[in-house]
Protein backbone atom coordinates (compact mmCIF):
# COMPACT_ATOMS: atom_id res chain seq x y z
CA UNK A 1 0.00 0.00 0.00
CA UNK A 2 1.47 3.52 -1.19
CA UNK A 3 2.25 6.22 1.39
CA UNK A 4 1.01 8.45 -0.39
CA UNK A 5 -2.86 8.37 -2.15
CA UNK A 6 -3.04 9.98 -5.64
CA UNK A 7 -3.99 13.35 -4.81
CA UNK A 8 -1.03 13.53 -2.62
CA UNK A 9 -1.93 13.31 0.54
CA UNK A 10 0.36 12.01 3.00
CA UNK A 11 -1.12 11.70 6.73
CA UNK A 12 -4.71 12.77 8.26
CA UNK A 13 -4.62 14.47 11.43
CA UNK A 14 -6.57 12.80 14.54
CA UNK A 15 -8.04 15.35 16.54
CA UNK A 16 -10.27 12.93 18.82
CA UNK A 17 -13.68 14.26 20.05
CA UNK A 18 -12.73 17.54 21.67
CA UNK A 19 -9.38 19.68 20.98
CA UNK A 20 -9.45 21.25 24.75
CA UNK A 21 -6.47 20.54 26.43
CA UNK A 22 -8.32 19.60 29.94
CA UNK A 23 -10.92 17.50 27.92
CA UNK A 24 -8.27 15.72 26.35
CA UNK A 25 -6.35 14.67 29.74
CA UNK A 26 -10.00 13.51 31.28
CA UNK A 27 -11.08 11.24 28.00
CA UNK A 28 -6.86 10.07 27.69
CA UNK A 29 -7.30 8.41 31.25
CA UNK A 30 -10.89 7.76 31.00
CA UNK A 31 -10.04 5.50 27.21
CA UNK A 32 -6.66 4.19 29.28
CA UNK A 33 -8.65 2.80 32.19
CA UNK A 34 -11.78 1.21 29.75
CA UNK A 35 -8.75 0.01 27.46
CA UNK A 36 -6.78 -1.66 30.44
CA UNK A 37 -10.38 -3.19 31.62
CA UNK A 38 -11.33 -4.35 28.01
CA UNK A 39 -7.81 -6.21 27.63
CA UNK A 40 -7.56 -7.55 31.14
CA UNK A 41 -11.42 -9.29 30.81
CA UNK A 42 -11.44 -10.89 27.27
CA UNK A 43 -7.87 -12.29 28.05
CA UNK A 44 -9.15 -13.76 31.13
CA UNK A 45 -12.67 -15.04 29.47
CA UNK A 46 -9.81 -16.65 26.78
CA UNK A 47 -7.45 -18.02 29.52
CA UNK A 48 -10.53 -19.80 31.28
CA UNK A 49 -11.85 -21.56 28.62
CA UNK A 50 -9.02 -22.50 27.14
CA UNK A 51 -7.75 -24.39 30.13
CA UNK A 52 -10.85 -25.03 31.78
CA UNK A 53 -11.96 -28.80 29.86
CA UNK A 54 -15.31 -27.78 31.39
CA UNK A 55 -15.50 -25.36 29.07
CA UNK A 56 -14.36 -27.05 25.83
CA UNK A 57 -17.80 -27.05 23.99
CA UNK A 58 -18.54 -25.18 20.76
CA UNK A 59 -20.50 -22.46 22.59
CA UNK A 60 -17.36 -21.60 24.60
CA UNK A 61 -14.96 -21.99 21.32
CA UNK A 62 -16.79 -19.32 20.03
CA UNK A 63 -16.97 -17.39 22.86
CA UNK A 64 -13.35 -17.45 23.14
CA UNK A 65 -12.76 -16.50 19.58
CA UNK A 66 -15.22 -13.14 19.94
CA UNK A 67 -12.78 -12.07 22.94
CA UNK A 68 -10.09 -12.46 20.97
CA UNK A 69 -11.35 -10.12 17.48
CA UNK A 70 -12.99 -7.40 20.52
CA UNK A 71 -9.51 -7.60 21.99
CA UNK A 72 -7.93 -7.27 18.05
CA UNK A 73 -10.55 -5.04 18.12
CA UNK A 74 -9.50 -2.04 20.53
CA UNK A 75 -5.86 -3.18 20.18
CA UNK A 76 -6.19 -1.81 16.49
CA UNK A 77 -7.86 1.57 17.58
CA UNK A 78 -7.28 2.62 21.76
CA UNK A 79 -3.20 2.61 21.27
CA UNK A 80 -2.65 5.02 18.67
CA UNK A 81 -5.67 7.00 20.21
CA UNK A 82 -4.50 7.60 23.31
CA UNK A 83 -0.90 8.85 21.86
CA UNK A 84 -2.54 11.15 20.07
CA UNK A 85 -4.32 12.62 23.08
CA UNK A 86 -1.26 12.54 25.48
CA UNK A 87 1.09 14.38 22.62
CA UNK A 88 0.83 17.03 20.34
CA UNK A 89 1.57 14.90 17.47
CA UNK A 90 -1.84 14.07 15.78
CA UNK A 91 -0.91 12.64 12.45
CA UNK A 92 -1.05 9.32 11.28
CA UNK A 93 0.30 7.96 8.39
CA UNK A 94 -1.89 7.70 4.85
CA UNK A 95 -0.99 4.06 4.66
CA UNK A 96 -1.52 3.60 8.48
CA UNK A 97 -5.03 4.87 8.44
CA UNK A 98 -6.32 2.81 5.49
CA UNK A 99 -4.58 -0.14 7.75
CA UNK A 100 -6.68 0.67 10.72
CA UNK A 101 -9.51 1.11 8.51
CA UNK A 102 -8.90 -2.20 6.83
CA UNK A 103 -8.68 -3.96 10.51
CA UNK A 104 -11.39 -2.12 11.49
CA UNK A 105 -13.95 -2.59 9.06
CA UNK A 106 -13.12 -6.13 9.01
CA UNK A 107 -13.41 -7.25 12.98
CA UNK A 108 -16.82 -5.63 13.11
CA UNK A 109 -17.68 -7.76 10.59
CA UNK A 110 -16.42 -10.68 11.98
CA UNK A 111 -17.89 -9.58 15.65
CA UNK A 112 -21.32 -9.78 13.63
CA UNK A 113 -20.89 -13.06 11.99
CA UNK A 114 -19.57 -14.90 15.11
CA UNK A 115 -22.63 -13.65 17.09
CA UNK A 116 -24.70 -15.29 13.94
CA UNK A 117 -22.60 -18.41 14.42
CA UNK A 118 -23.25 -18.56 18.31
CA UNK A 119 -26.73 -17.90 17.72
CA UNK A 120 -26.87 -21.05 15.15
CA UNK A 121 -25.26 -23.36 18.17
CA UNK A 122 -27.92 -21.95 20.48
CA UNK A 123 -30.58 -22.59 18.18
CA UNK A 124 -29.27 -26.11 17.83
CA UNK A 125 -28.86 -26.98 22.08
CA UNK A 126 -32.40 -25.95 22.35
CA UNK A 127 -34.48 -27.22 19.47
CA UNK A 128 -32.74 -30.04 18.33
CA UNK A 129 -30.72 -31.23 21.42
CA UNK A 130 -30.22 -35.01 20.51
CA UNK A 131 -28.23 -34.09 16.74
CA UNK A 132 -26.19 -30.88 19.12
CA UNK A 133 -23.10 -33.38 19.19
CA UNK A 134 -23.15 -34.04 15.41
CA UNK A 135 -24.63 -30.72 14.10
CA UNK A 136 -21.93 -28.71 16.08
CA UNK A 137 -18.86 -31.36 15.36
CA UNK A 138 -15.22 -29.80 16.26
CA UNK A 139 -14.59 -30.09 12.33
CA UNK A 140 -17.99 -28.10 11.70
CA UNK A 141 -17.27 -25.44 14.27
CA UNK A 142 -13.69 -24.87 12.70
CA UNK A 143 -14.86 -24.70 9.61
CA UNK A 144 -17.80 -21.99 10.37
CA UNK A 145 -15.61 -19.93 12.08
CA UNK A 146 -12.83 -20.04 8.96
CA UNK A 147 -15.48 -18.81 7.17
CA UNK A 148 -16.28 -16.16 9.29
CA UNK A 149 -12.91 -14.96 8.58
CA UNK A 150 -12.56 -15.52 5.13
CA UNK A 151 -15.88 -13.09 4.46
CA UNK A 152 -14.86 -10.62 6.88
CA UNK A 153 -11.42 -10.57 5.61
CA UNK A 154 -12.63 -9.89 1.97
CA UNK A 155 -15.31 -7.15 2.98
CA UNK A 156 -12.57 -5.33 4.80
CA UNK A 157 -10.28 -5.63 1.87
CA UNK A 158 -13.27 -4.58 -0.82
CA UNK A 159 -13.65 -1.43 1.54
CA UNK A 160 -10.53 -0.43 1.83
CA UNK A 161 -9.16 -1.16 -1.73
CA UNK A 162 -11.73 1.22 -2.71
CA UNK A 163 -10.77 4.13 -0.59
CA UNK A 164 -7.37 4.11 -2.25
CA UNK A 165 -8.94 5.23 -5.41
CA UNK A 166 -10.81 8.15 -3.24
CA UNK A 167 -9.01 11.56 -3.56
CA UNK A 168 -8.30 13.81 -0.61
CA UNK A 169 -7.73 17.52 -1.93
CA UNK A 170 -9.39 19.67 1.08
CA UNK A 171 -9.14 18.88 4.92
CA UNK A 172 -6.65 16.68 6.46
CA UNK A 173 -8.07 16.92 10.19
CA UNK A 174 -9.98 13.96 11.13
CA UNK A 175 -12.54 15.23 13.84
CA UNK A 176 -12.77 11.43 15.44
CA UNK A 177 -10.78 9.09 17.26
CA UNK A 178 -9.68 6.68 14.77
CA UNK A 179 -9.75 6.61 10.69
CA UNK A 180 -13.52 5.59 10.41
CA UNK A 181 -14.95 5.16 6.76
CA UNK A 182 -17.77 7.64 7.11
CA UNK A 183 -15.44 9.99 8.10
CA UNK A 184 -12.96 9.75 5.58
CA UNK A 185 -15.55 9.47 2.79
CA UNK A 186 -16.59 12.92 4.03
CA UNK A 187 -13.05 14.41 3.37
CA UNK A 188 -13.05 12.87 0.04
CA UNK A 189 -13.38 15.79 -2.40
CA UNK A 190 -13.68 13.28 -5.64
CA UNK A 191 -16.87 11.30 -6.46
CA UNK A 192 -17.66 8.41 -4.12
CA UNK A 193 -20.90 7.25 -5.41
CA UNK A 194 -19.02 3.77 -5.91
CA UNK A 195 -17.90 3.65 -2.62
CA UNK A 196 -21.56 4.48 -1.28
CA UNK A 197 -23.22 1.77 -3.47
CA UNK A 198 -21.15 -0.96 -2.47
CA UNK A 199 -20.93 -0.16 1.04
CA UNK A 200 -24.93 -0.64 1.43
CA UNK A 201 -24.95 -3.98 -1.01
CA UNK A 202 -22.10 -5.30 0.84
CA UNK A 203 -23.47 -4.26 4.47
CA UNK A 204 -27.03 -5.71 3.76
CA UNK A 205 -25.56 -8.88 3.22
CA UNK A 206 -22.45 -9.04 6.02
CA UNK A 207 -24.66 -7.11 9.11
CA UNK A 208 -28.90 -7.55 8.05
CA UNK A 209 -28.47 -11.45 7.13
CA UNK A 210 -27.23 -12.41 9.86
CA UNK A 211 -29.10 -10.40 11.72
CA UNK A 212 -32.23 -11.36 9.93
CA UNK A 213 -30.80 -15.23 10.97
CA UNK A 214 -30.28 -14.36 14.24
CA UNK A 215 -34.15 -13.06 14.41
CA UNK A 216 -35.34 -16.27 13.19
CA UNK A 217 -33.42 -18.89 15.05
CA UNK A 218 -34.36 -16.72 18.31
CA UNK A 219 -38.44 -17.11 16.30
CA UNK A 220 -37.84 -20.98 16.81
CA UNK A 221 -36.22 -20.75 20.36
CA UNK A 222 -38.72 -18.83 21.83
CA UNK A 223 -41.50 -21.51 20.80
CA UNK A 224 -39.47 -24.21 21.81
CA UNK A 225 -38.93 -22.50 24.96
CA UNK A 226 -42.56 -22.09 24.92
CA UNK A 227 -42.77 -25.95 24.94
CA UNK A 228 -40.95 -26.54 27.82
CA UNK A 229 -43.83 -27.76 30.57
CA UNK A 230 -41.57 -26.86 33.60
CA UNK A 231 -41.15 -23.19 34.57
CA UNK A 232 -37.75 -24.19 35.84
CA UNK A 233 -36.68 -26.04 32.53
CA UNK A 234 -37.75 -22.58 31.08
CA UNK A 235 -35.74 -21.01 32.86
CA UNK A 236 -32.67 -22.87 32.39
CA UNK A 237 -33.48 -22.75 28.85
CA UNK A 238 -33.94 -19.06 28.51
CA UNK A 239 -30.39 -18.38 30.77
CA UNK A 240 -28.27 -19.87 27.85
CA UNK A 241 -29.38 -17.44 25.33
CA UNK A 242 -30.15 -14.44 27.81
CA UNK A 243 -25.76 -13.12 27.54
CA UNK A 244 -25.87 -13.66 24.06
CA UNK A 245 -29.35 -11.68 23.11
CA UNK A 246 -27.73 -9.02 25.55
CA UNK A 247 -24.11 -8.73 23.38
CA UNK A 248 -26.64 -8.68 20.28
CA UNK A 249 -28.64 -6.02 21.53
CA UNK A 250 -25.71 -3.85 22.59
CA UNK A 251 -23.77 -4.33 19.56
CA UNK A 252 -26.66 -3.92 16.65
CA UNK A 253 -27.77 -0.55 19.14
CA UNK A 254 -24.77 0.79 18.80
CA UNK A 255 -23.81 -0.17 15.44
CA UNK A 256 -27.10 1.31 14.38
CA UNK A 257 -26.91 4.47 16.20
CA UNK A 258 -24.07 5.57 14.01
CA UNK A 259 -24.59 3.71 10.29
CA UNK A 260 -28.39 3.56 10.14
CA UNK A 261 -28.46 7.22 8.83
CA UNK A 262 -27.38 9.23 5.17
CA UNK A 263 -23.48 10.05 5.29
CA UNK A 264 -24.56 13.44 5.03
CA UNK A 265 -25.75 13.75 8.26
CA UNK A 266 -23.04 12.22 10.09
CA UNK A 267 -22.41 14.58 12.68
CA UNK A 268 -20.46 15.03 16.07
CA UNK A 269 -23.17 13.16 18.14
CA UNK A 270 -22.03 10.25 16.22
CA UNK A 271 -18.42 10.18 17.76
CA UNK A 272 -20.08 9.17 20.80
CA UNK A 273 -22.45 6.68 19.39
CA UNK A 274 -18.79 5.26 18.21
CA UNK A 275 -17.26 5.24 21.18
CA UNK A 276 -20.17 3.28 22.60
CA UNK A 277 -19.20 -0.26 19.82
CA UNK A 278 -15.56 0.47 19.35
CA UNK A 279 -14.88 0.89 22.90
CA UNK A 280 -18.04 0.33 25.47
CA UNK A 281 -18.91 -2.69 24.12
CA UNK A 282 -15.68 -4.79 23.93
CA UNK A 283 -15.49 -4.02 27.33
CA UNK A 284 -18.91 -5.11 28.47
CA UNK A 285 -18.76 -8.48 26.50
CA UNK A 286 -17.00 -10.29 29.31
CA UNK A 287 -19.15 -9.10 31.57
CA UNK A 288 -22.36 -9.88 30.14
CA UNK A 289 -21.11 -13.51 29.83
CA UNK A 290 -19.35 -14.07 32.69
CA UNK A 291 -22.54 -12.54 35.20
CA UNK A 292 -24.55 -15.05 34.57
CA UNK A 293 -22.69 -17.97 33.66
CA UNK A 294 -22.55 -20.57 36.54
CA UNK A 295 -19.53 -22.18 34.27
CA UNK A 296 -17.70 -19.03 33.40
CA UNK A 297 -17.84 -18.44 37.39
CA UNK A 298 -16.02 -21.76 38.24
CA UNK A 299 -13.37 -21.61 35.39
CA UNK A 300 -12.65 -17.72 35.99
CA UNK A 301 -12.42 -18.87 40.42
CA UNK A 302 -10.29 -21.71 39.09
CA UNK A 303 -8.10 -19.64 37.03
CA UNK A 304 -7.36 -17.63 39.69
CA UNK A 305 -6.76 -20.09 41.87
CA UNK A 306 -4.48 -21.65 39.51
CA UNK A 307 -2.11 -17.97 39.41
CA UNK A 308 -2.08 -17.80 43.32
CA UNK A 309 -0.67 -21.10 43.55
CA UNK A 310 3.46 -21.13 44.67
CA UNK A 311 5.52 -22.74 42.48
CA UNK A 312 6.87 -26.00 43.24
Amino acid sequence: MDGVNNSGVSEFLLLGISESPEQQRVQFWMFLSMYLVTVVGNVLIILAISFDPRLHAPMYFFLANLSFTDLFFVTNTIPKMLVSLQSQNKAISYAGCLTQLYFLVSLVALDNLILATMAYDRYVAICRPLHYTTAMSPGLCILLLALCWALSALYGLTHTLLMTRVTFCGSRKIHYIFCEMYVLLRLACSNTQVNHTVLIATGCFIFLTPLGFMIMSYVRIVRAILRIPSATGKYKAFSTCASHLAVVSLFYGTLGMVYLQPLQTYSMKDSVATVMYAVVTPMMNPFIYSLRNKDMHGALGRLVLMGKQPPE
